[in-house]
């Protein structure tokens, strides 16, 4: 379809109610999610913007709507491959329910009044915040907006504002009672609990499970819960006489894999049992086998889009809180 001044014309949704013989609210009721159309018309519309080759504008309607299908993911620590799986799986759930999601990464250092003039100014319907990313200020000013928000992995208690949190009380038992299973009499716990909210619930677990059955164990304090604090960090473990050693992620895990291996030039097994949490896609490749606490970012996808759109629905509802379960992964380190 071509303008002799102009060139080609952009097609609209009048052009496709014309072909299809519908109504223009035909067409946009054919387009949205949910709406009341009969299949016979959605048929007719989709036919016809296939041959004009007409593609909605999400963004033209949002302006219309005062809210677009975009959905906010704010997300730090894209170096933990653990994130990267998170962020997959939210993007994919979130386009199986009719939203896209957008993608506005962040850390500490960050200008966090930034990332939320970029989700305002797209009227994005709602935001979820994992959890390194840092909340508070987006919260508030998400909430005078009125758009919705889900925390996952967070600590902070936030008026209207849901939260999904791995169940790190039970992945903290699960890693003391298997190293105990596996004959260690002296633990110890990597993380940075300063840092992170999960870190310190998990290791908080560990260790109050190990009192609880008499394991001997200790917390090993990092700065960041990363490869190269636990590569550097596992250089102390033999002088300390730890016997087996729970990390708070499994990035962490790699790198204090890495470190004894390589002390060791790789010709044995790690002089210790190591247990990792997250199962990211590197804890099953040979060079690791790790045996981990499984976090399903597949289940915890599903739990937080849920809350999402039943927060957009009842806006005012009190702030809930869903845990998601985790399993042991056994594999060769412990």
């Amino acid at each position: 379809m071509a303008d002799k001044d102009n060139g080609p014309r952009k097609v609209t949704s009048f052009d496709v109610a014309r072909v299809a013989g519908v109504s223009r609210a035909a067409v946009s009721r054919a387009f949205t999610p949910d709406a009341s159309v009969s299949p016979k018309t959605r048929e007719k519309v989709y036919q016809a913007a296939k041959e004009l080759g007409y593609r909605v504008n999400y963004l033209a309607r949002s302006l219309t709507n005062k809210r677009s299908d975009l959905v906010g993911l704010v997300a730090a620590g894209l170096d933990n491959p653990f994130r990267t799986l998170q962020i997959e799986h939210l993007a994919r759930a979130l386009l199986a329910r009719n939203f896209r999601p957008i993608l506005l990464p962040t850390s500490k250092e960050s200008d966090t009044s930034a990332v939320i003039g970029q989700l305002l100014h797209y009227a994005v319907s709602g935001v979820i915040v994992t959890s390194d990313a840092p909340p508070t200020e987006i919260c508030e000013q998400c909430a005078a907006e009125g758009v919705p928000i889900v925390l996952i992995n967070k600590g902070e208690d936030i008026p209207y504002v849901d939260r999904i949190v791995s169940d790190d009380r039970m992945a903290g038992h699960l890693a003391a009672e298997h190293l105990i299973e596996g004959g260690v009499r002296s633990a110890a716990v990597m993380a940075a609990p300063a840092v992170s909210y999960t870190a310190r619930r998990r290791s908080e677990a560990f260790l109050t499970r190990c009192k609880q059955l008499g394991l001997q164990a200790r917390l090993i304090p990092l700065q960041v819960n990363d490869y190269q604090n636990g590569y550097s960090a596992a250089g102390d473990l033999g002088t300390l006489g730890v016997e087996g050693v729970f990390c708070a992620n499994d990035y962490m895990a790699c790198g204090v894999i890495d470190r004894l291996m390589g002390d060791l030039g790789r010709r044995e097994e790690p002089p210790i049992r190591i247990i990792g949490h997250d199962d990211i896609p590197q804890a099953s490749w040979a060079a690791y086998a790790l045996t981990t606490i499984r976090q399903p970012c597949d289940l915890q996808a599903e739990q937080t889009i849920d809350l999402l759109i039943s927060r957009m629905a009842e806006p005012d509802m009190t702030a809930r809180v869903e845990f998601t379960p985790v399993s042991l992964i056994k594999r060769r380190t412990a």
